[in-house]
């Protein structure tokens, strides 16, 4: 995390921080009760864990109130969240960002690069610092230096700055640039654009969401490779129903257990045994919609019921070995024939246009 402030046009990068510094909130911060049900506490306990819930602006509220509290004297007036992928774009505007061996950077770097590029920062700072660096003090320091000079880098000038607001637009239309503000009225514009993150939805414009966290307690989601679709399929009982598939892959190598650092793998810590992924899939139906079942691989599956702004909601949790792989489906009816649903997933490595598949929607079911 960095606090960036703006003053007459001036932007600094005036503080930075982690979550593993603020610790654990005891007791938690108070959130919604329908998205505590379904994320439960951790919701509220830790900031590694504030972006549990897809929608954005309980995450940025959230992380506002544990930054604010725990830096007394600092007043947060927005929350903008980018992911690697984004930062990979902005490269491509900025060029290579080389990273200077000052005092801010850990003294062993192992292979990590000494250039970050569009081609490398992904896997640099999602997968090989954790091989490469194995303390996590040792991580968040790497990552803030590499905060720092990619925020120097930007602002430096020396930019195509229409190369940038493409950037800014392509990491936008994949839901992987969000901002919230604190002023309402500024928020009241977010709000309707790509940039909210916002879950809410309405029966004028029915969403499907599909959602997934990382269950293993470690950073094995990496190598977890989706694919989405959602298909109409029509019944003779006057209902319309929906069928949202997910299929997921650990990409992980065959022996991942022994050649991942136990930082990667959770070394058992939580259950999930190393080289193998847990991950929670959720899926959103829209309004109006009923929540009707879950199976895997074929086989009708237990799955978690709820409800989050009038949505119904499926949740349901996979444990994969390297090279397994799975599929589940989650069965939606509604009594209403309505517009197509648009389908929005969780931002992974994968190109989002990989993810989404094409899905086989039928005009009506008269």
């Amino acid at each position: 995390m960095v606090v960036l402030t703006t003053d007459d046009g001036k932007i600094e990068l005036t503080d930075h921080g982690s979550a593993s510094q603020l610790g654990r909130f005891n007791p938690a911060l108070a959130v919604d009760k329908e998205q505590e049900r379904i994320y439960t506490t951790r919701l509220g306990a830790y900031m590694q864990n504030v972006n549990l819930t897809p929608d954005f602006p309980t995450a940025a509220t959230t992380a506002k109130e544990m930054w604010e509290q725990e830096n007394p004297g600092s007043n947060i007036d927005g929350v903008l969240s980018i992911d690697p992928v984004v930062l990979g774009y902005l490269l491509e505007a900025t060029g290579p960002i080389e990273l200077n061996k000052s005092d801010s950077l850990p003294r062993d770097l192992g292979a990590l690069p000494s250039t970050l590029s569009s081609d490398n920062v992904v896997q640099t700072l999602l997968s090989d610092v954790y091989r490469e660096i194995e303390e996590p003090a040792l991580q968040d320091e790497y990552f803030a230096a590499v905060a720092s000079q990619v925020f120097s880098g930007i602002t430096n000038g020396n930019i195509d700055a229409p190369q940038m607001i493409n950037a800014l637009r392509k990491g936008a239309s994949e839901n992987r640039l969000l901002v919230w503000s604190a002023k309402d009225e500024e928020q009241d514009t977010i709000a309707g654009s790509a940039l909210a993150g916002v879950v809410a939805g309405s029966a004028e414009k029915p969403e499907v969401g599909v959602y997934f966290n990382d269950g293993t307690g470690a950073k094995m989601d990496y190598y977890v490779r989706r694919e989405v679709r959602l298909e109409k399929r029509c019944q003779p009982d006057g209902y319309y129903r929906y069928a949202v598939q997910v299929t997921l892959l650990n990409d992980a190598p065959t022996d991942a257990g022994d050649s991942l650092p136990d930082y990667v793998t959770g070394a058992g810590a939580f259950g999930v045994e190393p080289g193998t992924v847990q991950t929670n899939v959720y899926a959103y139906g829209p309004t109006e919609w009923f929540l009707d079942s879950a199976s895997r691989d074929g086989e009708a599956a237990p799955f978690g019921s709820y409800k989050h702004d009038d949505r119904p909601v499926a949740a349901l949790t996979v444990k994969l070995a390297p090279g397994e792989s799975t599929s589940v489906e989650f069965g939606f009816s509604t009594l209403y024939e309505t517009e197509e649903p648009t389908l929005q997933v969780t931002p992974t490595v994968q190109p989002t246009a990989g993810v989404i598949k094409p899905s086989s929607l039928a005009a009506s079911c008269n």
